[in-house]
């Protein structure tokens, strides 16, 4: 071994090293027999060193890994100057098994010919060991959680269900007192009446928006060809037909076509342009627009259309705008025209999962900005990613709405 490591230059500061490390080292010839053993690589794999000198590092090497281990060492031998690291079985003295990290560097001698292998090997079976318990973990939480999820689905769709029957009982049972007592109320009682059937009719709508809320997280995504400037169009027709009073100046620029599911697109413009309705009720010249481009894609797409709709209502506090996209949360109360705190949750789950983001700006008084970049093709990669069900494909000539 001296005569080996004499034909290494800094001979003496490897020794040294080899014998401080407290990672495990190995010199090898070019044939693989061990030559030189450190303390903790013997510590490390339980073998006296005399044993190990002289002995092929295959002897040590988990018999399903010998293959791959010569392989490696071969490629290294193909290419010197490089070094190479993996992860490698020993089997140890007492016949149990070490997961290792190895590294292994060819030495040269002081001609700059190859002389030797050193290899350091750490032991990571503790690192691995761990790894595991948080994957397990992991795996048990999520589990957990989708678990939980479905109840919770289930348990909103059940109440959406349960409670349409009562409500619309209370409506109509509120409506026909009033009718039949026409007259006969004083102004307290018909407030009363009033009071029940603007609250009822208020939970029939947040019931309509669970519902909606269910189907844009849980409905099969059926990937086709879609014209959103249509929908946009369709979404402003809706409102105007239902509040034919109001005059708002609607603005979509034609065009703006990408693929992806018809009805949670038309859900999606539903929800954004519901909101910019509702906020530009004070507003003498109701504006919104429907603008769009499409962008650079990630790999993941092809491209992608950043939507955005602009209006010019009442807006909202920025300092407030995290509270948007979560389930219940309302920026103005009913009396400001806001509604069940649903609208960009709904408008956020589905746009994440044709793999796409949103994002609202605000100036109060002045109006707000809510900005859609959706894939102009959304791949299985990025629907997958955001947990969308899986998709299925549907010819550009099948049936519109």
């Amino acid at each position: 071994m001296s005569a080996l490591l004499s034909r290494l230059p800094g001979d003496d500061a490897l020794r040294l090293v080899m014998a401080a490390s407290a990672t495990g080292m190995a010199l090898a010839d070019l044939d693989g027999r061990l030559q030189e053993v450190n303390p903790a690589f013997c510590r490390m794999l339980g073998y006296d060193a005399q044993w190990l000198i002289g002995r092929p590092y295959l002897e040590i090497v988990h018999p399903d890994e010998a293959e791959a281990c010569i392989a490696f060492v071969q490629q290294l031998l193909r290419q010197p100057d490089d070094m190479l690291d993996e992860q490698r079985r020993y089997v140890c003295g007492d016949g149990s098994v070490l997961q290792a990290h190895i590294n292994v560097a060819v030495l040269r001698d002081r001609d700059g010919q190859p002389l030797c292998l050193l290899a350091q090997i750490r032991d990571i079976g503790d690192e691995l060991a761990r790894e595991a318990r948080l994957r397990a973990r992991a795996e048990h939480r999520g589990a957990e959680l989708e678990v939980s999820h479905r109840q919770l689905q289930l348990f909103a769709d059940a109440v959406t269900h349960d409670l349409r029957a009562p409500l619309r009982a209370i409506e109509s049972f509120s409506e026909r007192l009033a009718r039949n007592l026409e007259g006969q109320l004083d102004d307290v009682s018909r407030d009363h009446l009033e009071r029940i059937r603007l609250a009822a009719t208020r939970m029939s709508g947040l019931l309509a928006a669970l519902g909606r809320l269910s189907q844009a997280t849980r409905a099969e995504l059926r990937v086709r060809p879609v014209d959103l400037s249509l929908l946009a169009d369709w979404a402003y027709a809706e409102r105007q037909d239902a509040d034919p009073a109001r005059i708002v100046q609607m603005r979509i620029q034609p065009g703006l076509e990408l693929e992806g599911d018809e009805r949670l697109l038309k859900m999606l413009l539903d929800e954004v342009i519901d909101n910019a309705w509702k906020f530009t009720r004070e507003r003498g010249q109701a504006l919104i627009e429907v603008e769009g481009e499409v962008v650079a894609g990630t790999p993941a797409d092809d491209g992608r259309l950043r939507l955005r709709i602009r209006d010019n209502g009442s807006g909202f506090d920025m300092r407030y705008a995290h509270k948007l996209y979560e389930p219940f949360q309302r920026l103005h109360g009913p009396d400001q025209g806001g509604g069940h705190g649903l609208g960009l949750a709904i408008a956020q789950r589905i746009a994440e999962r044709h793999g796409g983001r949103i994002d609202a700006r605000s100036t109060p008084e002045v109006g707000s900005i809510v900005t859609i970049e959706l894939p102009l093709r959304p791949s299985r990669a990025s629907m997958a990613s955001s947990g969308a069900a899986p998709a299925a494909v549907e010819p550009a000539h099948g049936e519109t709405h």
